[in-house]
């Protein structure tokens, strides 16, 4: 897998499209202000994701997946560690969600939330590649990164995008984190055709 400095800003500029959608999608469906930031993008291996501290500050994690398939195939998760969940659950609902347990509230919030970045995300690289892709019903997870990780077979993936996102509501700021897990080869057929469409760009 070759991601040069190019490659790398090309899909931070498409999360960036993607977030931004979302944030507006988000704006009109809670009447609250919202913007969303991608500060950071890094590619690193899936054998070395459980080992992210910045995803283990929380042993509580929620996630809501987003599996996709076609000429690059894997998944798209949005992670929130337990405090922030809970801090975007209030923002958004004037609830406050301080129960640990599942809460039908809690995970329907973060399920509509997970899905419009996930979908706003996919779609902003799907739409300037001009790809269609496959996706399947979006999966709720909770616990450990570790955890939220067992249920895949770590032989079929190898490489990941990990994007670290903050929500700014009025003054709160919330971190989540976008991960798009690519199976093996994936994302090499993916910095392919964004090499080759910013080749007909320039």
């Amino acid at each position: 897998m070759n991601a040069g400095e190019e490659s790398i800003d090309a899909i931070r500029e498409l999360i960036n499209i993607g977030v931004g959608r979302a944030a507006g999608l988000l704006n009109d469906m809670t009447g609250t202000h919202i913007r969303l930031q991608v500060p950071e993008v890094r590619v690193l291996r899936y054998s070395d994701l459980t080992r992210e501290q910045r995803l283990l500050d929380s042993a509580h994690l929620s996630a809501v997946t987003l599996r996709f398939s076609g000429s690059f195939s894997g998944m798209s998760m949005l992670v929130f560690p337990e405090k922030s969940a809970a801090v975007l659950i209030t923002a958004l609902t004037g609830e406050e969600i301080e129960e640990p347990e599942l809460d039908a509230l809690r995970i329907e919030t973060l399920n509509e939330v997970g899905n419009i970045v996930n979908n706003a995300v996919m779609g902003s690289i799907t739409n300037v590649l001009g790809e269609r892709l496959t996706y399947s019903m979006p999966e709720y997870r909770e616990g450990g990164i570790g955890e939220i990780l067992g249920k895949e077979r770590s032989s079929d993936y190898d490489w990941v995008i990990l994007a670290v996102s903050q929500f700014m509501i009025e003054d709160l700021r919330v971190v989540g984190n976008i991960l798009m897990i690519f199976e093996i080869g994936a994302l090499d057929t993916l910095l392919e055709k964004i090499t080759a469409v910013m080749g007909s760009h320039s």
